[in-house]
């Protein structure tokens, strides 16, 4: 479930981090305005938006806009990322991760449109998004959830190595109210683990 933070800028970031390595599938990289007729029409779909935490439906031109200049702002402690196919390179999803709150853990999230479900495109998009946060950030823990109903997003946080933390309730845009959802863990030190073991990886 991608939970957004519109966040603050930070004069102290000056540069912005190298993008992540790419996965054998897809890569990930910056949005761009010449991806927003791809994303558009992705993203304006209800299965979707009822997945996320504030993605609207409908979700219009103006929504896409506004979502590409967020994931191109250079932020503290957050990224955004178009999701891309290596062999067309056609933006098929976005995922970032980002503090909800100043001070706050740092939540990732991830969608991609329907007619790319079910392939593994989530899973390497998310363990490039992890490598990168855990990479050339400091972040000590990274924190993801999924609605209880989504079977598929559960799948994707622990084979990226996350651990089951509590169950909670949230508030969706795109479902029109709050609904239940799985809360789940990395930490650092776990992360280090599993890529020395070349496991979830």
């Amino acid at each position: 479930m991608v939970v957004e933070s519109d966040g603050l800028l930070d004069e102290s970031s000056l540069a912005a981090a190298p993008l992540p390595q790419e996965a054998v599938h897809v890569r990930l990289d910056k949005p761009r305005m010449d991806d927003l007729a791809d994303l558009v029409f992705l993203a304006n779909n209800k299965q979707v938006a009822a997945n996320l935490s504030t993605m609207p439906h409908p979700f219009t031109a103006e929504d896409g806009r506004a979502l590409i200049t967020k994931a191109n702002l250079n932020l503290h402690r957050s990224e955004g990322f178009a999701i891309r196919l290596k062999s067309t390179g056609r933006l098929i999803g976005l995922t970032r991760y980002a503090n909800v709150e100043p001070g706050g853990p740092v939540h990732i999230g991830y969608w991609l449109g329907e007619p790319f479900w079910g392939q593994g495109f989530a899973t390497e998009a998310v363990h490039a998004l992890v490598d990168h946060a855990f990479m050339y950030t400091d972040i000590e823990e990274l924190q993801g959830s999924c609605r209880v109903t989504n079977p598929a997003s559960r799948r994707v946080l622990v084979k990226s190595g996350f651990q089951y933390r509590d169950q909670s309730m949230i508030r969706s845009v795109g479902a029109g109210g709050s609904v239940p959802i799985e809360r789940y863990t990395l930490e650092r030190t776990i992360w280090k683990s599993l890529k020395g073991w070349g496991q979830g990886r």
